[in-house]
């Protein structure tokens, strides 16, 4: 844990590290900076709605005949004939996934220059712009990798380019958000396009996972914060057993390695499956939201079937081109004006000085058993403290203990042993207490733990009333030298091997303190503030993330001592509707009942540019191709 060589960035033109502004709605707290995301995406929501899309009705063509934004054009097709494979080559695996793959996805699909003519609104263009935001995100991130994990922390230049990475991060989650808004109410699922949504989603989720990551690795006050929590909720289900949140060199890797390959691996299938099956048909103007059977066939065959009206010139390059300039321009004037938080960690070292009492108060808990760290339960130890469980399986301890934190010799007999040869009272201290029986070792920390209470420092130096605390006393005075001077930090890091970046076992010991919990209260972090959605100082956080922070205040589950578990399974559950909304009834007749999509689509059921007839025209032409074939 680095402190930051930034800090206070006051030559700021809007210095955003200053105290955050915070809003209570009944079991609510937002912060200001949070509203504000929100609100500026609402509002940009709508605007898209109501601001008319700039088309002239000249680039409205109308389509020959059979011609379509998912069918092939009239002729032959000169890419599937140089993709067929030679004489005798047809049973060839290369030959066959050449010819599916042009088949199924030839140029024209790939790279459209036509669309159909009601793909007129602003609101298809979140999805080029989710895009550019996500590029510029990679490219930030791939600068801050040619630096260094620390070299934000340091230098001013690699301070900008953590702040591009930051605010195109942000840019790229509001996007995809609002993108995600328009698709549900545009009923986007239909006509076989259900995997198109659920890409869609899944990339969402993936996007939330990967900016998780990227918060963990920051290596400031708010990851520090984010991960001593987020353990308990990862823990409670099994899964902090193998996806350590407390060690920073795995979420790391996490970040810069895995969770953007998964990323991007996901949101090009969703782009392929966009183009393989086209943007979903305009929903009738005047739709019954009641349908019998044959007419939800007739309107399922017609969202199904190829487009046959007009089409309009559509040039998605240029429409790409513009989104990242806008895009670039945003996310350099955030970066360079509203800069990115840094407040830097707490360390042992930070924390021995500043509140000395409490750290003792702590290291004798850690000794005598009574830390949350000495007896938490898996992974870290056999202990029942922090065991939680919902239905007949114990996810925590099914995957048992992985991180193996013997509390009392990890935080002070295992640091003291390595001054105690330079040190003949110290140990002396050492041996006495190492030789003695648990039962023993166990009443003398507990009556120091009692005494410490009444701890006053003359000097410097702790002076605990008298008890039958053996040598406990002198270890404690010299824990606390050796926390101060720093060297404690690195006795725990240095208990891991190689790299040293697991922070499992200092974070643990610094979580236990009051200190630590009283930093993040004033910064409004912790769990009754609805601390996961926020970050330090009035810089947004992470917004998306209220539903999964939602359930700890709705009882009964933020009454129960599971609470994690709940809020794992019911966000879970939420995923999987949200996932499944294509196949509910109820759920994926929302946007009819309350149809916003008549916004989307107002240009097309006005008749602009519609010089192949009227959209209920092509819509019931549609519908009777549909009833034909599926009679």
């Amino acid at each position: 844990m680095i402190p930051s060589a930034i800090g206070q960035a006051s030559h700021l033109a809007l210095n955003l590290n200053q105290p955050g502004t915070y809003l209570h709605w009944n079991f609510i707290e937002i912060s200001l900076a949070n509203l504000m995301v929100i609100v500026v995406m609402v509002i940009i929501f709508g605007a898209a709605l109501l601001i008319p899309f700039p088309h002239k009705a000249s680039a409205v063509v109308d389509s020959a005949p059979g011609e379509s934004e998912a069918a092939e054009p009239a002729g032959p097709d000169p890419t599937a004939a140089a993709a067929a494979p030679d004489p005798g080559d047809a049973d060839m695996w290369t030959a066959k996934v050449r010819t599916k793959i042009v088949g199924t996805l030839p140029p024209k699909k790939l790279l459209p220059d036509r669309q159909p003519a009601y793909v007129a609104s602003w609101v298809y263009v979140f999805g080029v712009g989710t895009l550019v935001a996500l590029g510029f995100a990679i490219v930030s991130g791939f600068a801050l990798a040619l630096g260094g994990s620390d070299w934000w922390h340091t230098n001013p230049v690699g301070h900008f380019f953590n702040s591009l990475h930051l605010w195109s991060v942000e840019l790229f989650m509001a996007l995809m958000v609002i993108h995600l808004w328009g698709k549900f109410w545009m009923a986007a699922w239909r006509g076989r396009r259900a995997m198109t949504w659920i890409t869609g989603v899944i990339a969402f989720m993936a996007a939330v996972i990967t900016a998780f990551t990227g918060y963990l690795s920051q290596q400031n006050f708010d990851s520090q914060w984010i991960a001593t929590n987020g353990k308990d909720a990862f823990n409670a289900v099994g899964v902090g057993s193998f996806f350590n949140v407390l060690n920073f060199g795995q979420m790391f890797m996490w970040h810069i390695v895995l969770m953007p390959l998964i990323l991007v691996a996901i949101v090009g299938g969703h782009v392929l499956l966009v183009r393989m099956r086209g943007v979903s048909h305009p929903l009738p103007e005047r739709d019954k939201l009641f349908r019998g059977r044959t007419a939800r066939k007739a309107a399922a065959a017609s969202d199904a079937s190829p487009w046959r009206g007009p089409n309009r010139r559509y040039d998605i390059l240029k429409e790409g081109t513009v989104a990242a300039l806008i895009v670039g321009v945003l996310v350099i004037v955030m970066a360079g004006v509203l800069s990115s938080p840094d407040v830097p960690p707490l360390t042992v070292q930070t924390w021995a000085k500043a509140a000395p009492a409490d750290f003792l108060a702590t290291a004798a808990g850690e000794l005598d058993g009574s830390a949350l760290a000495a007896s938490y339960g898996p992974p870290y130890n056999n202990g029942t403290a922090a065991l939680q469980q919902v239905g007949p399986v114990s996810w925590q301890k099914l995957f048992g203990v992985t991180q193996p934190v013997n509390a009392a010799n990890a935080y002070v007999v295992a640091p003291l042993n390595k001054l105690a040869g330079n040190d003949a009272a110290l140990d002396a201290a050492v041996s006495t207490y190492t030789h003695a029986s648990a039962a023993q070792q166990h009443a003398w920390a507990t009556a120091y733990g009692n005494a410490v209470t009444k701890v006053k420092f003359v000097n410097g130096a702790p002076v605990v009333p008298a008890a039958n605390d053996g040598p406990v006393p002198v270890m404690m005075a010299n824990e606390l030298v050796m926390a101060q001077s720093g060297a404690l930090d690195a006795a725990l890091l240095a208990q891991h091997p190689f790299y040293g970046t697991d922070y499992t076992k200092p974070l643990l010991f610094i979580a236990d303190g009051q200190y630590y919990n009283n930093m993040a209260t004033s910064m409004h972090l912790t769990g009754d503030q609805w601390g996961v959605m926020n970050e330090t100082g009035s810089y947004p956080g992470q917004p998306w993330l209220w539903l999964y922070q939602s359930w700890y205040h709705i009882a009964p589950f933020s009454n129960s001592p599971s609470v994690d578990v709940w809020a794992i399974y019911l966000t879970g559950l939420a995923t999987v509707l949200l996932l499944l909304v294509p196949f509910i009834p109820g759920l994926r007749d929302i946007p009819r009942a309350i149809p916003i999509y008549k916004l989307v689509w107002r240009s097309w059921y006005k008749g602009a540019g519609q010089s192949a007839g009227t959209a209920a025209t092509a819509t019931a032409g549609a519908a009777k191709e549909g009833q034909h074939h599926h009679a």
